[in-house]
């Protein structure tokens, strides 16, 4: 029975650490606001400031992993490179060692004068006070989230003392003492460690409860040093799951934090223990307390980043080698590498790399839609994943050509070199909606996947038909504004045409089906949901088409232009259309 309460409240105590830890760190993030995120961008020119920046961040939110986590986002949406995120990663590992520091003021002991005062109680005590004085009567939301790190700090400080008040009878155990000398091997300490942060998911709570454990005094230094090195290699758990979604280069930073901690493990490893062989250090069975735990722990970090901070070029290759290139990546690199802000003094060498990025972003737009089209018949998660990733590159084009060409209306163009840049500042927007609306059709194919809604074959039979001819429309937009054919492009409204009238006719038919009973409302809304999405997408289409017959007519009013081909149709309009009707004829009702 007593084992079974030693156990309960020992897990108690960590619930409160890690409760208060995440507490603190989440006041730390709301108080400073996005200006960390900023800092780790802008400050990271060299791998020194890297280093120290990512040591000082991770002092402050008292969480590697949660710097790491940050840094691989920053890498991910193409705001940071692998080589800017490596120095911020090997300065968290050294920040999180703070937090064993902070931790060592849970043990200061004493029944008067300073001691009594620095005592955990009097702190918590008093932190607690003043923080839920700012939570709860301070309106300003600064202070109250002051009070938050307040607050977080007390109850993380009480549960250290939990834990150790916990284990403190397990000294006079001596089934526990002799647990804790199996320790000792050095590849089970380090398998421990390894085991026991990645469950815990967080360095510092297992360096929290290593120094609670060495209150027993059973802990000595050969049990606690390979300990330590698991702890490094196991806090990459919650990192390397991050990275799940992300790009290559979100990938590699994820994997640079297992990396720094493995071979600072494996090297330190050899290096200790093979000198240990030879010359026998007499430390090995010194007994650690809290603070000669969180003086190893910052020792082990310093001393590893120490050694890697010369091969940190070597390690960005090892990175890439390991996760190796994609053709497409390498695609998406030579589009924005074409936006070189030195041509921009040549508008029309600037116009042509333009135009190249824009059929990049097309094309990748297209590939998005289809991508989501097949999600509606084989609907799988990492299928879905891979379409919102998409979407942000996406955005990431449309950000930095319309960056590109606003600073290129700034040059002296001819007329005609306005009319491009104009086209491209218009289609822009259109093609980057074409990626929005595969990923609200991949939120539909997810709805329909989760909630096991299936059309009626009819309505799938309409689906199909209507799915083909968007296809077709996408098709010969994207192709049309990629190789500047007018020909293709004045099919485009023609067939946008057709799709609206598709779309009505199946809405029309499927309240048909929803009176009726063939469908029920739940379908009635994933079908509403998909018919508007198609519809829209051949609306930017042909806004992307008559703006290249525009600007090739030297003149720039969608409306008019639109208004004019819908109400005076040529022969080639009309033959054109007709030739879509037929490809894309409805089944007759009567036949369903």
């Amino acid at each position: 029975m007593n084992g079974i309460m030693i156990i309960l409240t020992l897990l108690s105590g960590v619930a409160l650490f890690l409760f208060g830890m995440s507490l603190m760190g989440d006041g730390l993030k709301s108080v400073a606001g996005n200006k960390l995120e900023l800092v780790l961008y802008k400050l990271t020119s060299t791998p020194i400031k890297g280093l120290l920046l990512g040591t000082a961040v991770t002092a402050i939110i008292q969480s590697s992993s949660a710097t790491t986590v940050m840094v691989v986002g920053f890498v991910n949406s193409g705001m940071m490179k692998v080589s800017q995120a490596i120095g911020i990663i090997m300065g968290a590992n050294i920040g999180t060692s703070v937090t064993g520091w902070i931790l060592c003021l849970s043990y200061i002991e004493g029944s008067s004068g300073i001691a009594q005062l620095l005592s955990t109680a009097t702190i918590s005590a008093i932190v607690a006070i003043i923080g839920i004085i700012f939570k709860m009567f301070v309106k300003k939301t600064t202070y109250k989230n002051v009070g938050d790190i307040m607050l977080g700090f007390a109850i993380l400080m009480v549960g250290m003392q939990t834990m150790s008040g916990a284990v403190s009878p397990l000294k006079e155990n001596p089934h526990f003492v002799n647990l804790l000398t199996t320790f000792e091997n050095p590849f089970m300490g380090i398998i421990v460690g390894i085991l026991f942060t990645a469950v815990l998911q967080s360095a510092s709570a297992s360096v929290g409860i290593l120094q609670a454990l060495s209150v027993t005094g059973s802990i000595s230094f050969a049990a606690a040093l390979p300990i330590t090195m698991g702890i490094g290699v196991g806090a990459a758990c919650p990192v390397l799951l991050s990275s799940i979604g992300t790009n290559r280069n979100g990938k590699r930073t994820a994997l640079i934090y297992l990396l720094n901690d493995l071979f600072g493990m494996v090297f330190w490893s050899i290096v200790f223990y093979s000198v240990n062989a030879v010359v026998h250090f007499s430390f090995m069975d010194l007994t650690m307390s809290p603070v000669t735990v969180a003086l190893m722990n910052s020792v082990f970090r310093m001393a590893t980043i120490l050694v890697l901070v010369p091969f940190i070029s070597k390690i960005e290759k090892l990175v890439f080698w390991l996760i190796k290139e994609d053709p497409e990546d390498l695609e998406e690199q030579a589009d924005f590498d074409l936006l070189e802000e030195r041509f921009l003094a040549y508008p029309a060498l600037a116009i042509t790399q333009s135009h190249t990025a824009m059929n990049g972003m097309a094309k990748k737009a297209r590939k998005n839609l289809n991508r989501a089209f097949a999600l509606l018949k084989d609907y799988s998660q990492d299928k879905y994943n891979k379409i919102q990733q998409k979407e942000n590159l996406i955005d990431k084009y449309e950000d930095k050509l319309g960056t590109y060409l606003m600073q290129l209306t700034g040059h002296s163009m001819s007329p005609q070199q306005t009319q491009q840049v104009s086209k491209f500042l218009h289609t822009l927007s259109d093609f980057e909606r074409l990626g929005d609306h595969a990923v609200n059709i991949s939120k539909v194919a997810s709805e329909l996947s989760e909630k096991k809604i299936t059309f009626s074959p009819s309505a799938q039979d309409e689906i199909r038909i209507l799915q083909s001819a968007v296809q077709e429309v996408v098709d010969l937009t994207v192709d049309a504004f990629c190789e500047d054919n007018l020909e293709m492009a004045a099919k485009v409204e023609p067939l946008r045409e057709l799709i609206g009238i598709l779309c009505n006719e199946l809405k029309t038919r499927h309240i048909g089906r929803l009176q009726d009973g063939t469908c029920e409302f739940q379908q009635g809304f994933a079908f509403n949901d998909l018919l508007t999405n198609l519809e829209r997408i051949a609306a930017h289409c042909s806004n992307v088409a008559v703006a290249m017959i525009e600007t090739d007519s030297d003149e720039f009013d969608t409306h008019e232009y639109l208004k004019s081909v819908r109400h005076m149709k040529d022969a080639a309009y009309l033959k054109c259309f007709d030739n879509y009707a037929q490809k894309y004829k409805l089944a007759d009702l009567s036949s369903q």
